[in-house]
């Protein structure tokens, strides 16, 4: 696809993030607290800054962390709608340049990285309830 840089998909994102893309963001030196939020059903998702995510650089319209962004962020503007299952975001403006071959590698992806973080946000809630035990 060809990204227009317009902000779009980092406006009031709700991006879920892996294990992995948080380690990654971490071990290239930004603390976790400053950029997930977890939510009741233990999920992880980049925070937001007041209109954007917080790695969004509204006024360069760059992401400041483009070359460590997290799996979704690479995969977009591929994502799963509940009923309706991976499909190209109406929101994006270049949503016309992902092709049939990349949508459909994009979303092998996707499936996979859902899944993955299905199983870690049940291990978040799991290990909090045992806590609480």
């Amino acid at each position: 696809m060809r990204c227009s840089r317009c902000g779009k998909c980092c406006e009031k994102t709700e991006m879920l993030l892996s294990e992995a893309d948080i380690k990654r963001l971490i071990n290239v030196g930004y603390k976790a607290e400053n950029f997930v939020v977890y939510d009741k059903k233990g999920y992880a998702k980049l925070r937001n800054a007041g209109k954007y995510c917080v790695f969004y650089n509204a006024e360069k319209q760059l992401c400041k962390v483009y070359k460590y962004r997290p799996l979704g962020c690479r995969i977009y503007p591929v994502i799963f709608v509940e009923g309706k299952g991976v499909v190209v975001d109406d929101l994006c403006p270049s949503k016309h340049t992902v092709s049939t071959a990349e949508l459909q590698r994009k979303g092998r992806i996707l499936r996979k990285l859902l899944e993955r973080i299905d199983v870690e946000a049940e291990k978040r809630v799991l290990h909090k309830s045992i806590k609480k035990a």
